[in-house]
């Protein structure tokens, strides 16, 4: 990516001694736009971040895997300064313009002697690429790393890493504690265009509401989302705010959805569609409430169409609606109709439809014009034995 740096090595952070540091760094200072999560229990990164993305401008991202940095008080917020800072001086930049983020186990203190020791290596190895070893570096539980690509009109492009398999219900924002709880996930956005921070803030804005906010794998919430776009410059050309907005969200939704695929013990993904609700926040309450459903979850694990658990989610999200007219659709083929079971030999075909790794599932719920995409998996037996071995 123009105007951008990567490179990545092992702190031996990692029991498995893989690469577990990643960093990025721009040519010089560029406007930035962020999103975090919103849980009251926050990593000391995302505390140290957001307080310095407030300036809306940074030169640097530092990523470590195998430590989130969390709940470990003030010394996990030295920590967080103490290799910013390292990293700040062996740029020559100051150590304001480096964000930090963390993703790993929560409680443990990040080991900032060992990231430290590492710096200049780090640095050292900065080369333009493709940023394949800093995806590989920040994956914790995930299967394969994530990036993604898209072209900015003809103004340029744009780069998207991020990581995501597990604890993830994003519902990232600007970092304000007097909002509502939301939901680990990474991802970091960068481009060669010409943008404002405001511009791009605006674009992210767009971008996460249709992606990352529309997805969930486990309905946990996470210390640590962290969400960062930054914009280079080297292109020399400004886009339009909807092309922005528009490459932001291509390249913000295939990674969102490469996280579901990848979701700790999954085996089908379903595109949800809700229709048909006064609005459009509506029709994702529900939308949301439906994905999180152990019970519709589990029946998706066994390629069960059994359409009662949907409908009684449905109707437990808190969102008015008439249950009988309620249809609901399984790969096109209708199971429910005006509240009532279709035939056996419907919800067969659907069965057939759910053996598919991927497939769509519509709840048409009224007359509204409120709809809502979401992007949801099973929950097999992997996902427990993944969690319940995360530490040891």
């Amino acid at each position: 990516m123009n105007g951008f740096r990567f490179s990545a090595a092992s702190a031996q952070i990692r029991q498995d001694g893989r690469i577990d540091v990643a960093l990025a760094v721009a040519d010089h200072p560029c406007p930035v736009a962020t999103r975090f999560t919103r849980n009251f229990v926050r990593a000391a990164p995302v505390t140290l971040c957001a307080n310095r993305a407030t300036k809306r401008v940074a030169q640097a991202v530092l990523v470590n895997s195998g430590c989130a940095n969390a709940c470990t008080g003030e010394a996990g917020l030295a920590a967080t300064q103490v290799t910013t800072a390292a990293v700040a001086k062996e740029l020559g930049i100051g150590a304001e313009l480096v964000l930090p983020a963390s993703t790993g186990v929560i409680g443990k203190l990040l080991p900032s002697d060992k990231l430290v020791s590492i710096v200049p290596k780090l640095v050292a190895s900065l080369n333009i690429g493709s940023g394949a070893d800093f995806a590989q570096a920040i994956c914790t539980t995930d299967k394969f790393t994530k990036i993604a690509e898209a072209k900015v009109g003809s103004a340029g492009s744009v780069l998207g890493i991020a990581k995501g398999a597990g604890m993830i219900q994003p519902n990232v924002g600007p970092l304000d504690p007097t909002t509502e709880l939301h939901a680990t996930m990474l991802v970091f956005l960068f481009t060669d265009v010409a943008a404002s921070a405001a511009a791009l803030d605006a674009a992210l804005e767009k971008a996460v509401s249709a992606s990352f906010n529309a997805i969930s794998v486990d309905g946990d919430t996470s210390t640590n989302d962290t969400v960062i776009a930054m914009a280079s410059g080297a292109s020399g050309r400004t886009p339009a705010a909807e092309e922005l907005a528009q490459a932001f969200t291509k390249v913000c939704e295939e990674l969102a959805e490469a996280m579901v695929s990848d979701g700790e013990g999954t085996s089908h993904v379903a595109e949800l569609w809700v229709r048909g609700l006064a609005t459009d926040e509506s029709a994702r309450t529900v939308a949301r409430t439906i994905a999180n459903s152990l019970l519709v979850k589990t029946a998706m694990c066994g390629q069960d169409p059994n359409w009662g658990r949907w409908l009684a989610a449905a109707g437990r999200a808190g969102v008015p609606f008439d249950p009988a007219l309620a249809e609901i659709r399984v790969g096109g083929v209708t199971i429910v109709k005006n509240g009532l079971g279709v035939s056996d030999d419907a919800e067969k075909q659907a069965q057939a439809f759910m053996r598919a790794p991927r497939y769509v599932v519509e709840l048409e719920l009224g007359a509204g014009l409120g709809v809502a995409r979401y992007f949801m998996c099973d929950l097999g037996h992997e996902y427990v034995n993944v969690n319940a071995d995360y530490r040891s």
